[in-house]
């Protein structure tokens, strides 16, 4: 919980940074984003700089020098933008209270690295996946087939799998994009969900679990696993990536496929530069036809 007061200062003259960060936080709660602990991170960066200092001191300056500081101590441009974006919403949700009557102006966003496009290769899976303790097995097999978020398989509940029916239903609360799909259970999910059945305790919500795996070891398996595995560095997101460029590769409409995995704007596969191998191959082709008539049209004239 955040320690500052969040009521507002009596006019904008006293209006401090905290006030801005208390109000911030507040509406992270009032909307009920799913992301509010990054929130918290980002106002706990931001507090060890601009803590108490009044709204007229985070000057455009300030805020450069603050980028500046924080790419020294080794953070990634990526990182700093979005505390950066934390602290400009502040302002913004300041003056659509009624707080502030304007803004500093922000300096450029900082040049970010292009998109990470991991993919598992399917020997590079199962190679990883030799690693690591059953249970987790079972998350990474339902990730890789499924193309679901990390939290969306982990706190997967068998109110949400229909067996009988041969469905999983995402309900729209744990949805990132707030919105509930469907997913057919295909036979390596089914293979993966009849094992969870089997080991299921009666009370159980949850359909995967530790299974008597220590905290420790929970959280070093991937790591160990991936080194092990020859593909160091590899992420559990990357496992979503390649379900969406497997479902091209498969002929499934992108349509589809954005559905499946719950994709909410063509752009996100613009990003992981996923795109249908058949339909570049055929493009090719038909160059190479255009450029081999051409040919043989000056020829004969």
């Amino acid at each position: 919980m955040e320690t500052t007061d969040p009521r507002p200062a009596a006019n904008s003259s006293d209006l401090t940074f905290d006030h801005l960060a208390a109000a911030y936080i507040d509406d992270y709660e009032l909307q009920g984003y799913r992301t509010i602990d990054s929130a918290r991170g980002r106002v706990a960066n931001l507090r060890a700089v601009f803590g108490n200092q009044a709204t007229a001191a985070i000057t455009p300056s300030a805020i450069r020098d603050y980028q500046t500081a924080r790419r020294k101590k080794g953070m990634s441009a990526a990182s700093v933008n979005r505390e950066t974006s934390a602290l400009s919403r502040m302002f913004r949700l300041a003056i659509e209270l009624g707080r502030l009557d304007a803004m500093p102006k922000f300096p450029q966003r900082l040049q970010e690295n292009p998109p990470r496009q991991g993919f598992f290769e399917h020997d590079e899976y199962l190679k990883v996946r030799a690693h690591l303790p059953s249970s987790f097995q079972d998350i990474l097999d339902f990730a890789y087939y499924s193309g679901w978020r990390r939290r969306e398989v982990t706190e997967l509940t068998w109110n949400e799998v229909d067996l009988a029916g041969g469905v999983v239903r995402l309900s729209p609360t744990r949805s990132k994009t707030k919105v509930g799909r469907l997913l057919p259970i295909s036979t390596p999910l089914r293979e993966v969900l009849t094992r969870r059945a089997k080991r299921r305790l009666k009370h159980d919500v949850l359909v995967f679990k530790r299974d008597g795996v220590t905290v420790r070891q929970w959280k070093d398996a991937w790591r160990i696993a991936c080194r092990k595995g020859g593909v160091p560095g590899r992420l559990f997101h990357d496992c979503r990536r390649t379900a969406a460029r497997n479902l091209i590769r498969a002929g499934v409409p992108e349509r589809v496929a954005m559905l499946l995995t719950g994709h909410k704007t063509r752009c996100v596969f613009d990003r992981y530069n996923i795109v249908n191998e058949r339909e570049l191959a055929t493009a090719g082709e038909r160059l190479a036809e255009y450029v081999r008539a051409t040919r043989h049209d000056r020829a004969l004239s």
